[in-house]
């Protein structure tokens, strides 16, 4: 059975972030298939998210003298 917590309690210790190095207290950890634990931190994870939704060809026309109406 999978453990619930409350996101409001946040008495999880602070961890390293494995990509940037900091020493965070909200972070989230992502299990590996060989189980291994890998703290990621929120500002890594947006980081690595941003533009998720975004489509592969988008460019901003304005750039290239071209105004949309």
């Amino acid at each position: 059975m999978a453990e619930q917590k409350d996101p409001a309690l946040t008495d999880a210790p602070a961890r390293r972030c494995s990509q940037c190095d900091r020493e965070m207290t909200h972070y989230n950890v992502f299990v590996s298939p060989t189980d291994e634990e890998r703290p990621i931190c929120w500002q890594c994870l947006a980081r690595e998210e941003k533009g998720f939704n975004a489509k592969r060809d988008f460019s901003r026309q304005t750039r290239r003298g071209v105004v949309p109406r």
